[in-house]
């Protein structure tokens, strides 16, 4: 392939990894969104239902929600590998030799322990919120409510 063809597809390849990359973001808002309305959804019926129980469950899937965010970050974060190698070969600190080497840079960065990166992801703020914040509150009313502070 020639350099200049060798650009043109890197290019092209290029675009379309940035637009997976932004597409996992838009699922990530989803997920907060399903987080923060299943959640408070739960708080408030434990109120009105007067069952405490019902904040163990907003606590419960406000971390499944914060740990599947977590893990969607991993998926993102190996389609960031090929993106950076790209933008090195465009920047003439790294040559490329093949494009549309997406799917082999994911599964090499998942297989470098990739799919364990979701442990850190969990402390990014942009992760953490707003499933710590909605886990903070539905934990600590369960156990205000078991203590006969708060009487849902």
């Amino acid at each position: 392939m020639k350099d200049d063809q060798l650009d043109a597809a890197l290019q092209a390849e290029y675009f379309y990894v940035q637009k997976v990359i932004e597409d996992f973001d838009s699922r990530a808002l989803t997920i907060k969104a399903w987080s923060v309305t299943f959640s408070l959804a739960a708080i408030a019926s434990a109120l009105a239902s007067h069952a405490h129980v019902v904040f163990l469950v907003a606590f419960i899937s406000a971390l499944l929600f914060w740990l599947l965010e977590a893990i969607w970050k991993s998926f993102q974060a190996g389609y960031y590998k090929r993106a950076e190698a790209i933008e090195r070969h465009f920047a003439g600190t790294q040559a490329l030799s093949a494009p549309f080497q997406i799917g082999t840079t994911w599964f090499r960065h998942w297989g470098a322990g990739g799919h364990q990166g979701w442990t850190r992801f969990l402390l990014w703020p942009h992760v953490a919120l707003p499933h710590a914040v909605v886990a903070f509150i539905g934990g600590l009313l369960f156990l205000l409510s078991l203590a006969g502070v708060v009487r849902p």
